[in-house]
């Protein structure tokens, strides 16, 4: 077992990538709500180095609204054909600048637009009216690059525990913990 949870990931997620047949990247985002509600979602990893894991969003939307009041988040990939689990908790940033522009131009031409029509998390009177907005953003970018929208960047989930979790037979699975602390991780298991 390694004593980096960084590089123990990336062996994880490589063969996630090679096995997994749909959205290896896919994670739960779970954030809380100024009330104490917790909320859980679906978002893509689009990026993860020693800084922490990272995905984007419309800062408008409820997980960016609840991160900016309680930044903290924990994060779970669910790798079944491989029977693992990861999970991850921590503090949350924003992205850079930069870093967000960047991403947003690696995103297909269609998703760019499509950052610009949503109104993320918000009532929607009719599909109708959201093809209608995307049609619009469409023809005011026609022919020129569309750039990252004012409203729309990252969040970087900055690991202070990761959990690696591996299924065994007869429920007997293999719980490894790292916990961050001052120049490293203290490394240890968990009963199943």
């Amino acid at each position: 077992m390694p004593d980096n949870p960084h590089s123990l990931f990336e062996t994880w997620f490589a063969e996630a990538r090679a096995a997994e047949a749909n959205d290896p990247e896919a994670m739960a985002v779970a954030t809380t709500g100024p009330d104490g509600q917790p909320s859980v979602r679906m978002v893509l990893l689009k990026g993860h180095d020693e800084r922490g894991f990272v995905f984007y969003t419309n800062l408008e939307s409820r997980k960016a609204k609840e991160l900016a009041s309680t930044p903290r988040a924990a994060l779970l990939f669910h790798w079944k054909s491989l029977r693992r689990q990861v999970r991850i908790e921590g503090l949350v940033e924003r992205v850079t600048d930069a870093e967000g522009d960047a991403y947003f131009a690696t995103r297909s031409r269609d998703s760019q637009l499509g950052a610009w029509a949503s109104d993320q998390s918000r009532p929607l009177d009719s599909r109708a009216t959201f093809e209608a907005r995307y049609d619009a953003v469409r023809q005011r970018f026609e022919g020129k690059d569309v750039p990252r929208p004012p409203h729309w960047s990252g969040f970087r989930v900055v690991p202070e525990r990761i959990e690696f979790w591996q299924d065994r037979a007869h429920r007997l699975h293999e719980r490894h913990i790292f916990v961050k602390r001052e120049g490293g991780w203290d490394e240890g298991m968990l009963y199943p």
